[in-house]
């Protein structure tokens, strides 16, 4: 087994290693592509050797240098490092088109290769037929531009996003209702008003808890129009990249592309499935927003709407007043450090895995590393860089650094947040749970011969539901009451943990409700490709949830998965059908037996099975929707 990465000690050094180190791996892919077409007689085993090498060093590659695009503190460092993102998926594409490359695989004889050779090359020969390596010249080289293109804008749609932060300035009274430890560290300013960022820690403060109207609609619309108009040319031309693209290769659109190898299989499947969300929903979700409705009422009486600017704050007064949830009064036990340390013991009782701290160099002091141990033996390493600076991802996301393969590379992820250093909110408690699902996936996952299999490889539609899966631990009581302590030490009462689960059925139509507009703007950008971005956005909003977008604004500039999703967040509810149902495969949510069976049946295996495979393999049937539509229902229905 190779070591972990090692990570410059030095400050200077970081620029090199954002860009050389790529370059060297790129290198290295060359110099194996052309051992592979050097017309030397292979076995498919050996073919599939070499091309196990060529993966590891593209793969390294790519995850290195996009990590470090999003995180890294020196602007030269995140631009360089942005170059070889662009350029490692630029050589995939050119991989992917190369028909002398794909003749090598089109000819090997898989006879005699294990299921999991077998299933490697039968892979391979779709990616190539997917990537264009069988069309003519003319075409390839046309292929290979549509792909540098769309690399090109989502590093520029991703980069306005990350860096197009704004501020809004209250007067201190307009922030009333807000905690006392976020007041405190916001200081009244010599003009006598209070910055608030459009930083995600800012607006989910405003958003739950200020009392005044105005004051959350402004901060709203300035997080709407975060990377506006910047991105409106950019999203515009990739939509027509990306359905150009996917013409070129016989495809009605980008969408019936990109599904053909994910769970749906089509684009068709898609909007059906939409359809299946929004009729499971529509009931419990208007009765819901008529209760909203009702209670803004109460302290705007003229109000003939609710809006994304209303929402939340809605749902937390009505928690509090119907259910006796006090969403301050919760945050008292969720103290950042306390919930970490619960994280790892957790999930480190669920999965058999300890996670020691080690000392080594990163790119900013905020980062944690750890080797994950089982039985006294390292089986990966992860970095968790959990506060939020400038220049950083924004949101909340895992990123692979090396993919896992048996003997030879240490599973290595890291985890990119931007979460308080004091108390939490439940709900980013629940979003760590979720990053991490995708975390300890990435790292149970990586005990793989191919590379290709190694980590979160499953079919793109269903790598959310062990992540939304594991959110469910922290509604549970037990597991609460071992890290949710207040100062004193006092667990959070299970009495509370109770009210907290009952208060969150209410609302949570309305909240897929707008997932489903999410899902919707993403699929129909890409199939309609509409002139006027804003106004298509805004219907599909419309027709997904009654709760208003704020008019006149442009949040499909920020949408940021409208580059890494494409036309398929519809995944995310997907995967929660999935999700609600493996959660039926646990006779209790610390129950060893269960825990270890599922770590066994769909983390370990990586990509070696499609996914329905590995749900029927631990339920013992195949998944059904039962379980989430049990869930969707709501006591205000």
């Amino acid at each position: 087994m190779t070591d972990p990465i090692a990570f410059p000690a030095a400050s200077d050094d970081w620029l090199a290693f954002a860009t050389t180190r790529t370059d060297e791996r790129l290198a290295q892919v060359d110099e194996i592509v052309a051992r592979l077409k050097d017309g030397g007689s292979r076995s498919a085993l050996e073919i599939l050797h070499l091309w196990n090498d060529l993966q590891i060093a593209l793969r390294s590659a790519h995850s290195e240098a996009e990590v470090l695009a999003e995180v890294h503190p020196d602007r030269a460092v995140r631009e360089g490092a942005e170059s070889r993102t662009a350029a490692s998926q630029a050589k995939d594409a050119e991989l992917m088109t190369d028909a002398e490359l794909a003749a090598v695989f089109a000819a090997a004889d898989a006879t005699g290769l294990d299921a999991d050779a077998a299933r490697l090359l039968e892979r391979i020969q779709r990616d190539f037929r997917r990537g264009g390596a069988d069309r003519d010249a003319e075409t390839r080289a046309r292929l290979r531009e549509f792909a540098a293109r769309e690399t090109d804008l989502g590093v520029t749609f991703a980069r306005n996003i990350r860096e197009g932060r704004r501020e809004i300035r209250v007067a201190p009274e307009d922030l009333a209702g807000l905690p006392d430890d976020f007041l405190a560290g916001r200081p009244v300013g010599d003009d006598g008003l209070v910055a608030v960022s459009t930083d995600n820690l800012d607006v989910m403060a405003v958003m739950n808890y200020a009392r005044d109207r105005a004051t959350r609609t402004a901060l709203r619309v300035a997080r709407s129009e975060l990377a506006w108009p910047e991105n409106d040319p950019v999203l515009a031309e990739l939509l027509q990249v990306r359905q150009q693209h996917a013409e070129m290769l016989g495809y009605a659109s980008w969408a019936d592309y990109e599904t053909e190898d994910r769970m749906a299989g089509s684009a068709a499947r898609v909007a059906s499935f939409l359809a299946e969300v929004d009729e499971a929903t529509r009931a419990a979700a208007d009765t819901e927003y008529g209760m909203l409705l009702e209670r803004l009422r109460e302290e705007h009486p003229e109000a003939t709407e609710v809006t994304n600017a209303d929402q939340h704050y809605l749902l937390n007064r009505l928690h509090e007043e119907r259910f006796a949830v006090d969403a301050q009064e919760v945050r008292r036990y969720l103290d950042f450090e306390r919930v970490l340390g619960g994280l790892l013991s957790t999930t480190g009782r669920l999965f058999d895995v300890e996670y020691e701290p080690v000392d080594v160099p990163t790119w900013h002091s905020d980062v944690r590393s750890y080797d994950v141990i089982r039985a006294g033996e390292r089986i990966g390493r992860i970095h968790l860089d959990l506060h939020p600076r400038e220049g950083k991802f924004n949101h909340a996301a895992c990123f692979p650094l090396a993919p896992g393969v048996r003997g030879r590379v240490l599973p290595e992820a890291s985890l990119v947040c931007n979460f308080p250093r004091g108390l939490m909110e439940h709900r980013e408690v629940q979003t760590f749970f979720h990053e991490f699902g995708h975390l300890v996936h990435d790292i149970l996952g990586g005990d793989q011969k191919w590379a290709p299999f190694s980590g979160v490889a499953t079919e793109w539609d269903f790598v959310e539901a062990p992540s939304q899966m594991l959110e469910e631990w922290v509604w549970d009581a037990e597991v609460l009451a071992s890290f949710a302590t207040d100062d004193s030490g006092e667990p959070i009462p299970a009495a509370l943990v109770e009210r907290m689960r009952e208060a969150e059925a209410f609302g949570r139509a309305l909240l897929v409700r707008t997932q489903l507009g999410h899902a919707r703007v993403s699929y129909h950008l890409h199939m309609d490709r509409p002139a006027d971005l804003a106004t298509a956005t805004d219907h599909w909003y419309e027709v997904s949830t009654p709760v208003r977008t704020l008019p006149g604004t442009h949040s499909y500039a920020s949408f940021g998965h409208l580059t890494g999703y494409g036309s398929c967040y519809y995944t995310y509810q997907w995967s929660l059908v999935i999700a609600r149902d493996l959660l039926t495969g646990f006779t209790g949510l610390l129950d060893a037996d269960s825990a270890s069976r599922y770590r066994r049946e769909i983390l370990e295996p990586g990509g070696r099975r499609d996914a329905a495979d590995l749900v029927e393999a631990f339920l013992g049937r195949p998944f059904t929707v039962d379980a989430y539509r049990e869930w969707m229902g709501s006591p205000a229905a």
